[in-house]
């Protein structure tokens, strides 16, 4: 079999789990642990297959922003996704569960882009001066591979298991907000599952964001003006077990619902 031919025979097996709802093996057994490169090409042709299919790119997700999670993969840096806008949510709109497998939910920082970001190496003041805004957001993130049984190339391969998001709907200056210092609850029923903050995102969501924007340059796909970009979870994701509403709440940005249903 072809290089091609593999990488596009372990994109389908992840795509199709997808679309049936059914979870496969890792693909870690076919990709090598160490195999990063490959990985992202499983990812790359998926993301061609639904662009092939009319499908709109509308950002990309950073994942593995946690050291904590870094070191239990046995990785030193986050990992990314893309967003299509198929997988955006409304504020409180419902979400069917009969559409996911095993779906989590994480409390995160999303910032929209006014300018592109094209600079082989950026800084603070470029990712600054080209955001728009920043919002609330929850992720709601999924695993094709059986019982979330991931290793970094199992998560890379499969889109960095995205699968939603929802944006709030109040857009914040970046000189109106301290991101590191940005206190977060994630609730459910008046009940917190999860707390946090801005600096558990890389001590930083803006270091999150350099390290994409410096990422997607390297691989010839800078970000672009429009682009939404999820930061990365500020505390634990919490797993989405029956019909019910989880709310995200950020000070300084408010908060933002995602209601899941039949």
């Amino acid at each position: 079999m072809s290089e091609h031919s593999f990488i596009d025979s372990i994109a389908e097996r992840l795509r199709n789990a997808e679309l049936a709802c059914q979870p496969i093996a890792p693909v870690r057994d076919v990709i090598a642990l160490d195999d990063m490169e490959t990985a992202y090409a499983v990812q790359q042709a998926n993301v061609a297959w639904r662009v092939g299919r009319g499908e709109r790119v509308v950002g990309r997700k950073i994942g593995l922003t946690s050291l904590a999670v870094q070191a239990q993969l046995g990785v030193d840096q986050p990992d990314f996704g893309t967003l299509f806008a198929s997988m955006a949510c409304g504020d409180n709109a419902p979400i069917s569960l009969a559409t996911l497998i095993a779906p989590k939910v994480e409390a995160e920082i999303a910032l929209v882009l006014a300018r592109d970001l094209t600079h082989t190496r950026h800084t603070y003041a470029d990712i600054l001066s080209a955001c728009a805004f920043a919002t609330v957001a929850i992720e709601v993130v999924d695993s094709r591979i059986r019982d979330w049984d991931i290793r970094f190339v199992d998560t890379v391969a499969d889109n960095a298991s995205s699968a939603r998001f929802v944006l709030g709907s109040r857009p914040v200056s970046l000189a109106d907000i301290e991101l590191a210092d940005s206190a977060m609850t994630l609730s459910r029923d008046g009940e917190v599952l999860s707390r946090g903050s801005g600096a558990a995102c890389l001590g930083n969501p803006l270091n999150a964001a350099v390290w994409l924007a410096d990422r997607m340059v390297a691989l010839g796909t800078p970000l672009r003006a429009g682009d939404v970009v999820l930061t990365g979870a500020l505390g634990p994701m919490v797993a989405v077990t029956a019909p019910g509403t989880y709310v995200a709440d950020v000070a300084g940005l408010g908060a933002v619902s995602a209601t899941f249903c039949v």
